[in-house]
């Protein structure tokens, strides 16, 4: 396991985010890609994929963190993971032992920890990333939703 751990990159914003030994993930998942079968929407799958596990996880009660900033040479060498296959995330599974605090998005998603050790992690709030029947440009979120009605609700 402590192969897998020393290899993510941990709260990046937070100065010694890597949590202690006793608090550590008890399971990791590697997301592979076989790049010489994966298809034009591979990024779609892996995002259906890694959410269900996200949510399946927790209805368990087991918290995830979701990993893109992984030292892939160091992954690929330790596991003997062949060149065809790309590296794409690792999923940390394990018992959550905190409770983050979501704040309001100020242009910014640098989270913090107060002075008590509470995470603070900023959030979009859903209406100003979902719109119905608009398409706009005065939007600058990098996730864009809009439903557009195609039944009348008559």
């Amino acid at each position: 396991m402590d192969e897998v751990f020393g290899t993510l990159q941990w709260a990046g914003y937070i100065s010694d985010g890597s949590p202690p030994a006793s608090q550590r993930p008890t399971a990791y998942i590697m997301v592979l890609i076989n790049q010489e079968v994966k298809t034009k929407a591979f990024e779609h799958d892996v995002g259906m994929a890694v959410e269900n596990i996200i949510l399946t996880a927790l209805e368990e009660g087991v918290g995830s963190c979701c990993f893109g900033s992984v030292d892939r040479g160091k992954l690929r060498k330790r596991f003997n993971i062949p060149k065809k296959y790309l590296i794409n995330l690792v999923i940390a599974l394990g018992y959550p032992n905190e409770s983050p605090v979501e704040e309001p998005f100020e242009n910014s998603v640098k989270y913090w920890k107060d002075k008590k050790g509470l995470l603070h992690v900023p959030k979009r709030k859903l209406k100003d990333i979902l719109h119905r029947n608009v398409i706009t440009s005065e939007h600058t979120s990098p996730l864009y939703l809009t439903i557009r009605q195609i039944i009348s609700p008559t």
